[in-house]
């Protein structure tokens, strides 16, 4: 059938970047310690091995104690994971204590890489090569990878497009912009699905000139190189500047005391919106450090004015990405239920 030809086609194209981009051979041995009914699981780990012949080492349940045990004991070569799964990784005793010395992929998405955490890496297991990659279960798996050994030097880069993807950068009226000026990535080429199974209302908004449309904030450089700015949803407009979550949550990461960190708008009648900063934290700090901390590195407006301390790990799902919507929900509770208190 037409649609089941596409899916082998859109997979063969996915699963042979994964291949070239990574070198992955029959020698490999992947860690599947994501979801296998996700694209990144399904694509990135069973597909790829299964073509290059490579071995998969099924993680049940990731933790993150196991999982670095089973690393060393298994001699994994080859793990995509996100950002969030190595730094609990590298909260481990074990981390520094183990023979990891056959790891020498680290595959990730899904979220940026906080600088501290690659050079903890780095320093931990020094012939760990990280790789970004950029993609969605809408562009079957890859639509960018970063080629070998560059990701520590472009970290706020998620690669280049893969050789049959049509990265394009457009603004609010459907018109490509120049290189290096930001807007919505559309993407296009062999790897992406024709639209949602049944859905045309979903395919009209999410799709268009034969591309998909992303939702995501970013831009494209002379040298080819994507960058994600935001979610479109998550950007914040405080008084009409706009602010990118990530640049900041990136400022916050390079707190001692910040485990985890999420930026959400926080609704305000006279600017729109304000700066809300989620953290789960390492070790006690309190929310004026913080924001003291952010001051020094960010221009005012930036600067989250209000935040959410936690001693426990921010909310995610299944495939480890944060759940920004439901922080947004709970910041509008303690909003209502402060307002019920006056």
């Amino acid at each position: 059938p037409k649609g089941a030809m596409l899916t082998h086609f859109n997979i063969a194209h996915s699963v042979v970047h994964y291949e070239v981009a990574l070198k992955l051979t029959h020698a490999d041995r992947a860690a599947l310690a994501v979801p296998a009914s996700h694209v990144t699981g399904l694509i990135a780990l069973i597909a790829a091995m299964v073509h290059v012949g490579g071995t998969l080492v099924i993680v049940p349940e990731f933790k993150a104690p196991a999982f670095v045990q089973l690393a060393a004991d298994e001699r994994i070569t080859f793990s995509l994971m996100v950002p969030a799964m190595y730094q609990l990784c590298l909260l481990q005793p074990a981390f520094t204590q183990l023979d990891l010395s056959a790891w020498r992929v680290g595959g990730y998405g899904g979220a940026p890489m906080p600088v501290p955490t690659v050079q903890a890496l780095a320093q931990a297991v020094p012939g760990l090569t990280l790789v970004n990659c950029y993609g969605s279960t809408e562009t079957t798996s890859p639509a960018t990878i970063m080629p070998l050994g560059l990701s520590a030097i472009h970290n706020d880069a998620v690669g280049i497009a893969v050789p049959c993807a049509d990265i394009r950068v457009m603004d609010d009226e459907g018109q490509e912009v120049p290189p290096g000026q930001s807007g919505e990535l559309w993407i296009g080429g062999a790897m992406v699905v024709p639209g949602y199974w049944d859905n045309p209302e979903a395919t009209a908004k999410g799709f268009a000139d034969g591309c998909w449309r992303s939702g995501d904030l970013g831009s494209v450089d002379a040298q080819g190189l994507v960058r994600i700015h935001d979610r479109i949803k998550d950007m914040i407009n405080r008084g009409g500047y706009k602010i990118y979550t990530i640049e900041v949550e990136n400022a916050l990461y390079e707190h001692p005391a910040v485990q985890e960190a999420a930026v959400v708008a926080k609704p305000c009648p006279v600017l729109g919106e304000r700066v809300h900063a989620w953290v789960s934290l390492r070790s006690p700090v309190d929310a004026q450090t913080l924001r003291a901390h952010c001051a020094a590195r960010l221009s005012d407006y930036k600067v989250p004015e209000s935040y959410t301390l936690l001693n426990t790990p921010l909310p995610r799902n299944a495939n480890g990405k944060l759940l920004k919507r439901e922080m947004r929900e709970q910041v509008l509770q303690d909003i209502a239920a402060q307002g019920d208190q006056k």
